[in-house]
């Protein structure tokens, strides 16, 4: 990377004596390069072999969704198959103790003509009565009693014989439905080891990918480590010079007046730069910045590789915007904390006219403002960055610079912040943040759902448990606040998910699982949640309501009450 701040600037410099003279400083220049994307990123899934074992997955996926469908309906089937058998047993035992009930009746009404021990019969009747009219009345009382009997105990079997019938059908539904869950249960089974056999390959592929990607994130720990020595070497020689310690007061109007010295930095409109200037010399001139910006400058290379998560003010992480107040007010200049605060209010200069310590706003016309990161020359800033999930040094992209603006210079009056337009998703520190309940592809870094290498991941300290880095942190400072309020971390049983993992999962809950390649948990971006938070109502559950929104955590609408699927304890990372 360039040395800094290795201003070789196109600036005017309004003094003859050093018109022909560029700006430099004595660092040599770096050997490794700031990355485009910082962190690696992108750019390391350029291959055809995991091209092709992606194309793999996916259509694996598809199959997949495309049974979910018939798993659920035959699952249902299958389910009221077997209520109804359970409701056809329930009225066959019901008619069966309604006929045995009536028996009983019919058997304890004749227990109670019985005579001498011995059971009421036509031969009874005429061996113990003398008198033949007697025995006719007798008769005709047993007839009728015998014809009353077999009516009610003909109506019980009957209707005992069509429950039995009824059971029949539904015992033959259950095992017709039965069959078909088994027919589906193959099918997802054959989908499944094709799954498998794709998860085996991806997982190798993603081996070298990891390697890749642990290369270029060692990569960026040099990048990091040799800008801040240029930056002291930097200090160090105007500190020689006696230069390190000019006010920022005495460098706002350079075209009226000047320490000795010293002369104006030209401005790409014509005229001087305020707020900067230049000690002229051989072979090159020296820019001279005002003490306030070498001192937040220099505030800022202490935090490089310090996480990024958003709502966080540091020590141990932060966002791009309380990254900028912080330093700043290290060095007594007043900022506001977000990006769109540092926007509205801070003086503008010339994009062409940037120097080091210039805040960089970068964005899109459709997203807006997206991020703001500390100038080190025009080709390269340092910020905290969402998708590097750390404070980095990165190349400055200049077709996403929106604004240039210069914070040793008197504030602005507010102006309005681009915002998103057409409906596009709002981008914080170069990171999009994704609404609750967001269904689109929550794809970040280039990586597929559940494929994303372990090197771009942040571990939440928790039995191996992790994120994506910026969740990450951002968890690690909700946990440390949940702790505060119960006396413990939060309890966690779920995090990101690889595709194999999603396999696994999906094999023993066809039913009930995400598919493959599609569960919220393969972006490293949702956590499921245990301890208390994991039931609606409770001290835990409620704190999280009240406050994982200030972490970036959110509870999906999807899983709330009365929304189909219950689920306290899923919680999804979505940014500030």
């Amino acid at each position: 990377m360039p040395a800094l701040p290795s201003v070789r600037l196109r600036h005017r410099v309004l003094v003859p004596a050093v018109a022909a003279l560029a700006l430099a400083v004595g660092p040599a220049t770096a050997v490794a390069a700031p990355s485009d994307q910082p962190g690696g990123t992108t750019g390391v899934l350029d291959s055809r072999d995991l091209d092709r074992l992606q194309q793999r997955a996916a259509e694996v996926q598809d199959d997949l969704r495309a049974q979910q469908d018939e798993v659920v309906a035959a699952r249902e089937e299958l389910a009221g198959a077997q209520r109804a058998v359970e409701a056809a047993r329930a009225v066959l035992a019901d008619k069966q103790g309604e006929l045995a009930v009536h028996q009983r009746a019919v058997a304890d009404y004749a227990a109670a003509v019985y005579r001498d021990g011995g059971g009421l019969t036509r031969l009874t009747l005429l061996l113990d009565s003398g008198d033949p009219a007697d025995v006719l009345s007798a008769m005709g009382f047993l007839e009728a009693v015998d014809s009353h009997a077999a009516e009610v105990i003909g109506v019980a079997e009957r209707f005992r014989q069509a429950a039995l019938d009824e059971q029949r059908r539904a015992q033959a539904a259950l095992d017709d439905a039965a069959a078909r869950a088994d027919e589906v249960a193959a099918r997802v089974a054959e989908l499944e080891s094709a799954a498998d056999a794709v998860t085996a390959e991806l997982d190798d592929a993603l081996g070298a990918v990891d390697g890749q990607l642990a290369r270029l994130q060692a990569e960026q720990v040099d990048v990091n480590r040799r800008t801040a020595e240029n930056w002291r070497a930097y200090v160090d020689q105007l500190t020689a010079t006696g230069l390190a310690s000019t006010p920022a007061d005495r460098l706002r109007d350079p075209a009226r007046a000047l320490p000795a010295g010293l002369v104006p930095v030209g401005a790409s409109g014509g005229g001087a730069q305020p707020g900067a200037a230049q000690k002229p010399g051989q072979p090159s001139s020296t820019l001279v910045l005002p003490a306030e910006t070498l001192t937040a400058v220099s505030a800022a290379m202490e935090a490089l590789g310090k996480p990024y998560a958003p709502g966080t003010a540091g020590p141990d992480s932060w966002d791009c915007g309380s990254l900028v107040q912080s330093v700043y007010a290290r060095a007594g200049i007043a900022l506001p904390a977000t990006q769109g605060e540092l926007f509205a209010t801070t003086a503008p200069v010339a994009a062409a006219d940037v120097l080091p310590g210039d805040l960089v706003f970068l964005g899109t016309a459709e997203a807006g403002l997206g991020h703001v990161g500390i100038a080190l020359d025009p080709r390269t800033m340092l910020a905290a960055d969402g998708r590097a999930g750390a404070v980095v040094v990165r190349t400055l992209p200049g077709d996403q610079v929106v604004a240039v603006g210069r914070p040793s210079l008197p504030g602005r009056e507010a102006v309005e912040v681009p915002a998103p337009t057409a409906g596009a998703l709002r981008m914080e520190c170069g990171n999009t943040v994704y609404p609750p309940s967001y269904d689109g592809a929550r794809a970040w870094g280039g990586y597929p759902n559940g494929l994303i290498p372990p090197s771009a991941m942040c571990p939440l300290g928790v039995a191996g448990h992790s994120l994506r880095c910026d969740a990450a942190a951002a968890y690690r400072a909700m946990s440390s606040a949940y702790a505060g309020a119960f006396g413990g971390p939060i309890c966690i049983t779920d995090s990101y998910r690889t595709y194999s993992s999603q396999v696994r999962l999906y094999g023993e809950k066809p039913a009930l699982a995400a598919v493959p390649g599609t569960s919220n948990h393969g972006w490293g971006l949702a956590v499921d949640l245990c301890g208390g938070i994991d039931g609606f109502g409770t001290p835990q559950y409620a704190w999280m309501v009240a406050n994982a929104g200030r972490f970036g955590f959110l509870h999906p609408t999807w899983a709330d009450p009365g929304n189909g699927r219950e689920e306290p304890w899923h919680w999804e990372y979505a940014g500030t």
